[in-house]
């Protein structure tokens, strides 16, 4: 009995990346499906990002002062300038993003997610930041990759297809779900929705984008998330007061609306970001992205079972276009990778003399 303990220690230990990036998605899958409710209940968008901002600043800021208590990284104005900037990119994408989950469905929310890989992508041609090698394999698995997963995005929205029902339960015709039996109006909402929230991921994937000199610059991670957050939170709550004067609106109580800004502000900013950062030191960012599917796969089978959320034919193909492009792109990022560090070594092979 006591070897076999032990055993079961040893295989949980060897299995360590994997249970954190398992919890890691099922806490993603609950920003989603936590976001959706409490705006679904009437939490105006605006004030829950302020909200969440804030809980994030008071979540990072103690770990910053605590882990990074030695470093010595200058914080110089420029800096402050860029991050200030960066910092709106962040903020528009999260005030985008919540007002899009009002007139989709949390499973959106999580499928458009797996989008950020492709959509990065492309922006990093368009500015140059990344060479497009089309003719060679993993260029073709790139490209080829991005497309299909923002076909699979746009299928996902716009095609809809026979009903799944997955539990034999009425079907609630609550806003964000895209049923036969929808309205023209309600059908309009769930495509501006739509289009809303891919407007989100493209500027986050700008904000990916336009962070790596910034980090290069300022590499206290913890300190540098932290006023990320700081000025998100300002400049949310400036365009949250300007939108929601009602001052009954910013109340919080013992609800969903307290539990969901503070899981998005604690759980998802704090413990994922040191899960993340711990796994991608271990096993690399590739290794990251191979599980994001599987935050929409937990939200769409919790979501049709506890929220009675309606998928469909069409629904489920989007999932699955967007989950084949996302590890088509992933493919094509690891091979570009692997041959890379093959050239180099040839290289120095090369370059090597022998006396």
């Amino acid at each position: 009995m006591k070897h076999l303990v032990i055993g079961c220690a040893m295989s949980m230990v060897k299995q360590k990346h994997y249970i954190a990036m398992l919890l890691t998605q099922t806490i993603f899958a609950g920003m989603a499906m936590f976001s959706k409710a409490a705006i679904s209940e009437g939490m105006n968008p605006y004030v829950f990002v302020t909200y969440r901002q804030a809980f994030a600043v008071v979540a990072l800021a103690p770990l910053a002062a605590f882990f990074e208590r030695k470093s010595d990284v200058l914080l110089s104005y420029n800096i402050l300038l860029k991050i200030l900037l960066m910092s709106l990119l962040s903020t528009l994408s999260l005030n985008l993003y919540y007002f899009s989950i009002h007139y989709t469905t949390a499973t959106f929310a999580a499928a458009t997610t797996n989008l950020i890989p492709a959509i990065t992508f492309f922006m990093a041609i368009i500015l140059r930041v990344e060479a497009l090698s089309i003719n060679k394999s993993h260029g073709i698995a790139k490209v080829l990759g991005s497309s299909i997963g923002i076909t699979g995005a746009l299928v996902f929205a716009i095609v809809k297809g026979p009903q799944l029902n997955f539990v034999n339960c009425p079907k609630g015709n609550t806003r964000g779900t895209h049923g036969s039996n929808l309205n023209y109006s309600l059908k309009e909402e769930w495509l501006k929705g739509s289009l809303v929230m891919l407007l989100a991921n493209i500027i986050w994937s700008l904000w990916l984008i336009l962070q790596v000199p910034i980090v290069k610059q300022y590499p206290a991670k913890l300190r540098l998330a932290t006023l990320y957050c700081l000025f998100s939170w300002i400049q949310s709550s400036v365009w949250a007061m300007a939108m929601e004067r009602n001052i009954s609106a910013w109340k919080l109580k013992w609800d969903i609306n307290l539990f969901s800004v503070a899981y998005c502000g604690v759980i998802v900013t704090g413990l994922t970001y040191w899960l993340q950062l711990w796994a991608v030191e271990k096993k690399g960012p590739v290794f990251i992205a191979m599980f994001t599917p599987l935050s929409l796969i937990i939200t769409a089978i919790v979501s049709a079972f506890l929220w009675k959320e309606t998928l469909y034919v069409g629904s489920v193909c989007g999932g699955i276009l967007l989950v084949g492009g996302l590890y088509l792109v992933l493919w094509g990022k690891h091979t570009e990778a692997e041959r890379e560090i093959k050239d180099q070594i040839l290289e120095n092979k090369d370059g090597t003399t022998v006396i």
